[in-house]
């Protein structure tokens, strides 16, 4: 098991971006979640077994269709499980 800060760039508010990570998470058993920042990119913390996060990183560089990511950034940390489900926060 691991977790992950992650900060995503691009077209990522406005595009159904958070919605879309929350769709992700229920199909990969990701737990954690995500937001809007104050700068235009989407910051997530994510906890899952490591197969599952890489997948859910890999589908956060896509994004939905309207949105458009230019950079994904991932910072790996022990896992703690601090997290029971995913959740939009706002």
């Amino acid at each position: 098991m691991v977790a992950a800060e992650i900060y995503v760039s691009g077209r990522v508010q406005g595009v159904g971006y958070r919605y879309f990570t929350e769709k992700i998470a229920a199909r990969l058993g990701v737990t954690g979640w995500s937001m809007n920042m104050p700068d235009g990119r989407v910051m997530l913390d994510i906890e899952a077994d490591r197969p599952s996060a890489e997948k859910f990183v890999r589908e956060l560089e896509k994004g939905p269709a309207m949105a458009s990511v230019t950079g994904v950034a991932v910072t790996w940390k022990p896992f703690q499980g601090r997290h029971s489900g995913f959740i939009i926060r706002f």
